[in-house]
């Protein structure tokens, strides 16, 4: 199975290093010196990293064969795409790979059903499940420990706990108002 573990950004310096925007849990294992990554699009592929590095909190990766800005600017954008065993887990009990994630129904706590997880957004604060209900309506989901209460990947289901209007925009709750600040 494939997984996309970076996206390409900009090229840097002059000698075919690029910046990466990390879509893993595990970049050291993902995006070490020596694997060969698919791409997306696929003309720009397969690539080896040669070498990898960390400046200014960003990573930077430098590909086999290409050595100069114009070779890494091309591959600005190019999706980095990894093979993985399906049956393989994340280390951490609590996280997740998105295939995993992919098609659970989503329940509340007392049962009541919501929809069925058909996409997640990768958000730099936090992800989001986007959520089909049955009257085909999308709602999304924070994926964050006080609302998603359960992964239950036996019972292919997500339970949720959430705030007042999550949900149903009609129990949605004010907090402060300007009329009550006069």
């Amino acid at each position: 199975m494939q997984l996309v573990v970076a996206r390409i950004g900009r090229a840097h310096g002059i000698k075919g290093e690029v910046t990466v925007e990390v879509r893993t849990d595990e970049p050291e294992l993902r995006l070490g010196p020596g694997a060969v990554l698919a791409t997306d699009p696929a003309a720009a592929g397969p690539l080896t990293i040669e070498s990898g590095r960390v400046h200014s909190g960003r990573l930077l990766l430098r590909f086999e064969g290409v050595r100069d800005r114009n070779a890494a600017e091309a591959l600005r954008n190019t999706l980095l795409i990894a093979e993985v065993d399906p049956e393989e887990l994340p280390e951490d009990p609590d996280e997740y790979y998105d295939h995993q994630l992919m098609d659970l129904d989503v329940v509340l706590m007392d049962g009541t059903e919501i929809g069925r997880i058909t996409e997640i957004s990768h958000l730099p604060s936090q992800d989001l499940f986007i959520v089909e209900r049955p009257d085909g309506s999308e709602v999304m989901i924070p994926f964050v420990e006080e609302i998603v209460t359960e992964i239950d990947l036996a019972e292919q289901k997500a339970v949720i706990d959430p705030p007042p209007g999550l949900i149903d925009e009609s129990q949605a709750e004010i907090a402060s108002s300007r009329e009550d600040e006069s």
